[in-house]
């Protein structure tokens, strides 16, 4: 049986299975087969296939007359990559868009569009570095944040829109960005100035927060890691990588090109607590933002008693941090945030249920390798917040040092029943279960 013998069904099934390729050297043979390639239903499968695309529209999301044309722009366009990284690259990118667009809008409007190859050699030659392949394909996909406002003077704390994220704590604000590309040779060029390094330095900044609290992330161009400044970058470069470097060159495809980098795998991580709910959105003033403290356990803990609930989680604080310190061994920072909320059902002592409570005093116990530290004192932070049953939390940020790289915090607050001024029944202890400060595989 030739392929004249076949119905137009079964003809079409079988060329949907060769893959676009295939079909299209198919096409050369008789005009039968021409007619059945150029089908509209066959290319949309192949879009949906290799891009996951169900609308035609090229890499800036342009629209475009048809599938098949689509899917020459978008092989043409990346045709100098290995396919399977274009394919991943655009994964990580529409997993992480698609979270902004479902949760946070404004900061998703602040992605721009892909960079041209010609931007990226052009950066590539300011900077005399080298791309690793994963970053220049990202670039390729979304050349970073619109930022010029985020980072102009006094502005800090109007415009928390970050991708990344971050924390606060005291007057210490982080809300870290993805730098366009014109922006990552204007902060390269400042930084390997003030930190005396070589004009032929492989490191360029890639991300930095827009606040009064300065953090860089530093992508070594030559080795493909992702470092994060500490306290000491400014006084002798000294940085911690943000990514296990057993992953960075662990899959290689034929010729040896690398498939994943340090930026790739670490915009993944993002991608992955973004989604599991690990981190999400906070709220202050009007203005929302992505918080880094995680949200759900292993890494958060959460207890109620007598109907107060305390969650509480920590982030490591590189910029903070002091490896390099000798005489006051306390080099890790950590900085923690607790959330405490009265239910519904209000505040229940032996069986009597009041509608409200105040927080009176605050008992920690703090321990790293075979150090305990107990802390007590009146409120948190200056305030003695007072709880109803509404839902709303109370939230305050803190910090403490560590001399290890793992540690954690555990203790117990003291709540009256009603009001300070007005104590309707005896104090009682509301317990904070243990969690961890620990050095992450990641660092955000």
């Amino acid at each position: 049986m030739g392929w004249e013998d076949l119905e137009d069904l079964a003809l079409h099934l079988i060329i949907s299975k060769l893959g676009a390729k295939n079909a299209s050297i198919l096409a050369c043979v008789n005009k039968r087969l021409r007619v059945s390639v150029s089908e509209e239903s066959l290319w949309l499968k192949f879009c949906s296939d290799d891009f996951d695309l169900s609308v035609p529209e090229d890499p800036h999301g342009n629209p475009l007359p048809s599938f098949k044309i689509t899917y020459q722009i978008w092989r043409e366009g990346f045709i100098m990559y290995p396919w399977p990284l274009v394919r991943r690259v655009k994964r990580c990118w529409d997993t992480l868009k698609n979270w902004m667009a479902a949760n946070f809008q404004e900061a998703g409007a602040t992605l721009r569009k892909g960079a041209s190859e010609a931007e990226i050699k052009e950066m590539e030659d300011n900077l005399q570095v080298k791309l690793p392949l994963p970053t220049k394909v990202l670039y390729r996909f979304c050349d970073g944040q619109e930022i010029a406002s985020a980072f102009s003077s006094g502005s800090a704390h109007g415009v928390p829109l970050g991708i990344i994220g971050g924390y606060s704590f005291y007057d210490h604000i982080v809300n870290v960005y993805l730098l366009p590309l014109s922006q990552v040779i204007a902060e390269t060029k400042e930084l390997v100035h003030q930190l005396g390094f070589s004009n032929r330095s492989k490191y360029i900044v890639v991300a930095a927060s827009s606040t009064y609290s300065e953090k860089w992330f530093l992508l070594n161009c030559s080795d493909g890691q992702l470092y994060v400044g500490t306290e000491n970058l400014s006084i002798c470069g000294e940085m911690i990588p943000c990514v296990p470097s057993t992953l960075i060159n662990s899959v290689h495809n034929l010729h040896g090109s690398q498939q994943q980098d340090a930026m790739l795998l670490w915009l993944e991580e993002h991608c992955r607590r973004l989604h599991s709910g690990i981190i999400g959105l906070c709220e202050e003033g009007g203005v929302r933002s992505i918080n880094l403290f995680p949200e759900i356990p292993p890494l958060c803990s959460t207890t109620i008693t007598n109907g107060v609930q305390i969650r509480a989680s920590s982030v490591f604080v590189p910029e903070c941090s002091d490896l390099q310190e000798k005489e006051e061994p306390l080099k890790y920072w950590f900085s923690y945030s607790i959330r405490m909320r009265l239910l519904p059902e209000g505040c229940i002592i032996n069986g009597t249920s009041f509608s409200s409570c105040q927080l009176y005093w605050r008992h920690w116990i703090i321990r790293a390798i075979d150090t305990v530290q107990k802390v007590n004192g009146e409120a948190v932070i200056g305030k003695y917040p007072l709880l109803y049953p509404d839902g709303k939390e109370f939230v305050y940020e803190s910090c403490t040092p560590l001399i290890s790289s793992s540690g954690s915090i555990e203790g117990a607050f003291t709540f009256v029943p009603g009001r300070l001024t007005d104590t309707k029944a005896i104090p009682f202890n509301v317990k904070v279960a243990r969690f961890p400060l620990q050095l992450p595989d990641y660092v955000f």
